[in-house]
């Protein structure tokens, strides 16, 4: 099992950032409903601590609060760059330090807080917003996994 222990300070703060960073991705791509969404962030980290014991490092990961400082960033698309440019590189840390199953478990938290952030508030009379669901898939994509 990895833990937070088996990663440097730095490698723990790119792969905990992740999560909240793809969320704030969906929140950002279409305009509306900021409030409930970002309600749907935490919502995830609390569901993902009531399944405690599936996952050590995911254990460990919604322990922390989510954070991301997205005034770093002067546009949504230039948050998106660096968003998943991020991903990316948790995904690259967890491929070298944790087991397959950990890894999958992180992809699955991390897409499924990202759809639940999109189904949050209706966008134009539709659950997910195409922008969103395009913002879903990139997520996904820079995972190395699908949106499902």
């Amino acid at each position: 099992m990895t833990t937070k222990a088996d990663l440097s300070p730095a490698e723990w703060q790119v792969v905990v950032e992740g999560p909240p960073t793809a969320g704030t991705i969906v929140v950002m791509a279409a305009h509306g409903g900021i409030f409930r969404e970002t309600y749907a962030i935490s919502k995830a980290y609390a569901q993902a601590r009531a399944q405690h014991g599936a996952s050590e490092l995911l254990d460990e990961i919604v322990t922390e609060r989510p954070e991301m400082d997205r005034t770093r960033y002067s546009s949504p698309d230039e948050l998106r760059e660096h968003g998943l440019a991020h991903l990316r590189d948790a995904t690259a840390i967890l491929a070298d330090k944790a087991t397959p199953a950990e890894l999958d478990d992180y992809r699955h938290f991390v897409v499924t807080l990202a759809t639940n952030v999109a189904d949050a508030h209706r966008e134009d009379g539709q659950q997910v917003d195409p922008a969103e669901a395009d913002a879903i898939g990139q997520i996904a994509d820079a995972l190395g996994t699908t949106a499902s």
